[in-house]
């Protein structure tokens, strides 16, 4: 599992973004990019990491279910993923 200090700074981070997502949009579309240098570096939609759910793991991330592949398949095996079984042939 991941450092909760990490986990935070990815939820500031995140939080961050979204304050200053229209403005950013905005200063991109009129083309003034000295104003958008003043704005915080971490409110750019790049700086973010998309982390596991449950564990906060950064690496072998699935966005289609929000988790890494540890624990998909962890879920999985123990069929708490709707839709989804184990293939066996």
């Amino acid at each position: 599992m991941a450092k909760l200090s990490i986990i935070a700074r990815d939820q500031k981070k995140d939080a961050l973004v979204k304050r200053y997502a229209e403005k950013r949009k905005a200063l991109k579309a009129a083309g003034d990019y000295a104003a958008l240098d003043k704005l915080p570096r971490s409110s750019s939609a790049v700086r973010l990491r998309s982390r596991c759910k449950l564990t906060g793991r950064p690496r072998g991330y699935m966005s289609k279910f929000g988790l890494c592949r540890n624990q998909f398949r962890q879920l999985a095996s123990d069929g708490k993923i709707p839709g989804l079984t184990k293939a066996s042939w």
